[in-house]
């Protein structure tokens, strides 16, 4: 039997960056948080303690913020520039994977207009970008996670097979709520990323509100479909949408009834819907996924 070092990748992780630009009196901020990986020759590394070839992980956060000293731009342009950055930065690094999730903050609104320089927290929702660089190749994942939805109606679930442990009733009416992560990878990498991004969440909305849900797998294939016919610089959309059960509660107790008004919320267990949608006349590109768990 032979024992051999298998792939492995190292780097920072987490790196939390907040950059301001007070080149006018209208202050803009950046809320990012950036981890990067390294690929290469590094057996030396793992098997003899050598750290030639190891770029420390340190080296890598002070570059995170000397590139940020210079602007940052959108996640997915500021993450193909570390990427490139560390992918040439020697010749025993291969390949370099950059990941960036970009916090939201909101202007405070001060006498009904927004103030030049004060800000709160937007919601949990979180833009994403994940640049790979292998060789002469990059490639982009834009997306975002935790973006929650509902809707009121014009959902259904039945037509499901039954068995003695099935308890379901079927309906043709429920709430439909789930948090949202999407990732999508683009076909290039010198895109107006911001007018890209907005473009698919704005589409990922739209669909989520105006299919009428037979299923919640229905409304992911759906919404990946709609982004696809809308961006064709995206070639493949992969969303993973937990289903957020909401269960009419019985009143009966108290000698009421409950005509579809009250619910309850129920944060676990829950179904977790998942898939990925494609299109057929682009070469898939998994070297891109490595390292992103799961479906997103």
């Amino acid at each position: 039997m032979a024992i051999r070092l298998g792939p492995n990748q190292y780097g920072k992780a987490e790196v939390r960056v907040v950059a301001v630009d007070r080149s006018s009196p209208r202050h803009t901020l950046v809320d990012l948080d950036v981890s990067s990986s390294l690929r290469g020759d590094f057996a030396a590394a793992h098997t003899a303690g050598d750290n030639a070839h190891v770029l420390a992980t340190d080296t890598q956060k002070n570059t995170v913020f000397a590139f940020a000293r210079d602007g940052v731009g959108s996640p997915e342009a500021f993450a193909l520039r570390l990427a490139r950055h560390f992918a040439g930065a020697y010749d025993w690094i291969t390949g370099a994977r950059v990941a960036v999730d970009s916090f939201g903050w909101d202007r405070i609104a001060v006498g009904g207009q927004p103030h030049e320089h004060a800000f709160r927290r937007d919601g949990g929702e979180v833009r994403t970008a994940v640049v790979t660089v292998d060789g002469d190749d990059a490639h982009v994942l834009a997306g975002l996670r935790d973006l929650v939805v509902l809707k009121t109606t014009g959902s259904e679930f039945r037509g499901f097979p039954r068995d003695r442990y099935t308890t379901l009733a079927e309906t043709r009416e429920r709430i439909l709520a789930t948090a949202v992560t999407a990732r999508w990878r683009c076909t290039g990498t010198d895109l107006d990323w911001d007018a890209t991004y907005d473009v698919v969440r704005t589409t990922l909305l739209e669909t989520f509100a105006g299919t009428h849900s037979l299923a919640l797998q229905q409304t992911l294939y759906a919404m990946g479909e709609a982004v696809l016919e809308r961006c064709p610089d995206v070639a493949e959309v992969r969303l993973s949408l937990p289903n957020r059960h909401h269960v009419l509660q019985d009143l009966s107790a108290f000698g009421l009834d409950n005509p579809d008004v009250v619910y309850s919320a129920a944060d676990r267990p829950y179904g977790l819907i998942e898939g990925t949608v494609l299109r057929d006349d682009v070469p898939p590109a998994e070297v891109a996924w490595l390292g992103t768990p799961g479906f997103c």
